[in-house]
């Protein structure tokens, strides 16, 4: 079982993010969308699925975590901490409305990752004060995938980099157009939803403009 330093080896390296939504991967698999983001150049792949049972998702999760481990990539769940330790997931992304990062690391025990979503430079001081091992910060733009939530904007994106030491991913409305923007206000990671489900658009994200150290 990889250790939390080596998780967090592979944490640092990433540089994109892609989310496998359920909802928008609508008849293409779940499962092929995960191997597509990985050979498109994906580190990290998290499965958010809010609309199966249970079951299901840890049918998604069992088959995903061990393909992301086949290809050396890190695999986290969205929300579910009982499936991310019964799967055996590198760890769980968890929302503001979410349990605690405190208890999450209670249950999962110190050797998986604990990210969150953030959405203002309070929060992600305070992820960071309270262990998170990364933050997901957006939306940067307006994007369907959160259509009632308001785009925090560049100039939060600058103020949030100057605050925070841990590994951050900017999401929200990020594609071939907007990315220059994003790197240049300081982001040096991406997290894409519905551009992790055509793996054209992830290579052209990862090729174009982003460079490992």
């Amino acid at each position: 079982m990889p250790s939390i330093l080596s998780r967090r080896r592979l944490l640092k390296s990433s540089l994109l993010y892609a989310v496998i939504d359920k909802e928008t991967c609508r008849n293409n698999s779940v499962i092929g969308a995960a191997g597509n983001a990985i050979a498109q150049g994906a580190d990290i792949i998290q499965l958010r699925d809010k609309i199966s049972n249970k079951k299901q998702v840890l049918e998604y999760a069992n088959s995903i975590s061990k393909l992301a481990k086949s290809r050396k990539k890190l695999f986290i769940i969205n929300d579910f901490i009982d499936i991310a330790k019964i799967a055996d997931c590198d760890g769980v992304h968890l929302g503001q409305d979410d349990m605690p990062i405190e208890a999450a690391r209670k249950i999962l025990g110190k050797q998986k990752l604990v990210g969150i979503s953030c959405h203002s430079p309070k929060q992600a001081v305070s992820a960071q004060n309270k262990g998170a091992d990364y933050i997901g910060i957006g939306p940067i733009f307006a994007t369907p995938t959160k259509p009632k939530t308001l785009p925090i904007g560049l100039k939060t994106l600058r103020e949030i980099n100057k605050l925070v030491q841990i590994p951050y991913f900017a999401i929200g409305g990020i594609n071939i157009n907007t990315i220059r923007q994003i790197i240049d206000n300081g982001a040096k990671r991406i997290a894409v939803v519905r551009a992790a489900n055509h793996g054209k658009k992830l290579k052209d994200i990862l090729g174009k403009n982003l460079k490992r150290p």
